[in-house]
């Protein structure tokens, strides 16, 4: 008689041979639980304070706000916090780079139209039409 299972021979010094578990006699597997709800997110507080700096500090607040939302990822977890303030962050950072340009701007264009000023005064100390007191030179 022939047996399709590949089993081990038997130990040579008479002790009996493991016993194989009988096909289907496995035991299930652990049922699913969620995860506990009052369990702490990772970076959950990390994104709180990435949103609040991201009002007065944006790339700091940027960086670690990706920070938060990696760690939650990474947990399976999701991150609303860390979300808002990289969105925050890069807006507020944008205006902020279009503000500094624009001042930028302004303050070449002041000071060209005061070298042109006084340029066409020549140097000393000028009394303009609207009372302003200008040294030049």
């Amino acid at each position: 008689m022939s047996d399709s299972t590949n089993y081990p021979p038997p130990p040579a010094d008479g002790t009996p041979p493991p016993q194989q578990p009988a096909p289907g006699a496995y035991p299930p597997p652990p049922a699913y639980t969620s995860p506990n709800p009052d369990a702490p997110v990772p970076g959950r507080t990390l994104g709180i304070v990435a949103f609040i700096l991201s009002f007065f500090v944006q790339l700091v607040a940027l960086i670690l706000g990706i920070v938060a939302l990696v760690q939650s990822r990474k947990a399976g977890a999701k991150n609303g916090w860390a979300v808002a303030a990289i969105i925050v962050s890069a807006i507020l950072m944008v205006i902020g780079i279009i503000v500094g340009i624009v001042l930028i701007g302004v303050a070449v264009g002041a000071a060209e139209e005061f070298a042109r000023l006084c340029a066409d005064l020549g140097p000393g100390q000028h009394t303009l039409d609207n009372g302003v007191t200008i040294t030049c030179g």
